[in-house]
């Protein structure tokens, strides 16, 4: 299959590179012409350090080679896909399928990644996401990883199975589109708070209450939304949970670490050194939650220290003393 990659960061590479292995025509899309051009010299991006780009990887800063592409894939940081999108558009194949691999909400409209790109690109568009439990780290290097293809139509859904899958890089598909996108952007946002409570010096159990009942509010908020609750019972929820809110790779986590140290916010984001995903989708998922009526505590908790000021020891606090509740509430 002729494929484009749209978006040359870490994880737009390392899935340029497992679709090269699989067998594919691959170009992958720098938006800067000299980053391009590097990247073709060296065989490497220093998003990845230390691994090789294969050398049958095209590396491309012009769009118009996507008039080719039966799958676009778009991998670019969540906040420039509405662009990214709009300036692919008059280029691509009337029938070509089109990937959403960022994750996020955007924050004037609260659409979903594929909703831009349907908006963006036409309706006559096959529409997918992948997401799940993923560091592009370990992809590039071929360790065992995990992840959901997600689309209304199950035929697309399994088109995007076929093309990625192989002995290391497991998909499974999924037709709950909404719930796996909403779940791929909260867990940025729960991963900052796990680091935030890390920096505070905050234990396990801190980190099992926050994950555990962040998955109770996205699994509210996924059905008020018309996904389905469950979703965040798989990859694309505690599995991408999991791995965001413990592991060394995550930027978000890293961010968060350094703000509960008494770093301020945009210092965090300055030494993190690369896109805090979880930052832009506090603000997104606050609104959406409002639009949608949802209570969200965790996630109002995160956005007042990270757009408000609040101390990050008094926004736990404030979480802890809320009133007493059940966990499973009955109805009925």
């Amino acid at each position: 299959m002729n494929i484009i990659v749209l978006g040359s960061g870490a994880w737009g590479t390392a899935l340029a590179m497992l679709l090269v292995q699989n067998g594919h025509r691959v170009t992958l899309w720098c938006r800067n012409p000299e980053k391009a051009q590097e990247m073709r010299l060296t065989l490497q991006n220093p998003r990845l350090e230390g691994v090789s780009l294969p050398p049958a990887l095209s590396v491309s800063h012009r769009l118009e080679d996507a008039r080719e592409a039966e799958l676009v894939l778009f991998a670019t940081p969540s906040f420039s896909i509405r662009e990214t999108a709009q300036a692919a558009a008059p280029f691509l194949r009337p029938d070509s399928i089109l990937l959403s691999a960022a994750k996020g909400v955007e924050q004037d409209t609260c659409l979903r990644m594929t909703e831009i790109l349907r908006q963006v690109c036409g309706s006559s568009h096959p529409v997918a996401a992948l997401s799940g439990p993923s560091h592009a780290e370990e992809v590039a290097r071929q360790m065992p990883t995990g992840v959901v293809a997600a689309s209304e139509d199950l035929q697309t859904a399994k088109a995007v199975q076929d093309v990625f899958m192989n002995p290391y890089f497991r998909v499974y598909t999924n037709t709950d589109i909404i719930g796996v996108e909403l779940c791929g952007a909260l867990k940025n946002i729960v991963a900052l708070g796990c680091g935030i409570a890390d920096g505070l010096g905050y234990g396990d159990n801190a980190r099992a209450l926050l994950i555990t009942r962040a998955m109770s509010e996205a699994g509210t908020l996924c059905f008020r939304a018309g996904g389905k609750g469950s979703t965040i019972g798989g990859l694309a929820g505690t599995g991408d949970l999991i791995v965001t809110c413990t592991s060394r790779h995550s930027r978000n986590h890293r961010a968060g670490i350094l703000i509960g140290q008494g770093h301020s916010v945009e210092e965090a984001i300055r030494q993190v050194g690369a896109v805090v995903e979880g930052y832009y989708a506090a603000h997104s998922f606050r609104r959406l939650a409002e639009k949608l009526q949802v209570p969200m505590p965790i996630c109002e908790s995160i956005h007042a220290v990270l757009y408000h000021g609040m101390r990050p020891d008094g926004a736990m606090r404030l979480l802890m003393e809320r009133d007493r509740k059940e966990e499973f509430p009955s109805h009925g």
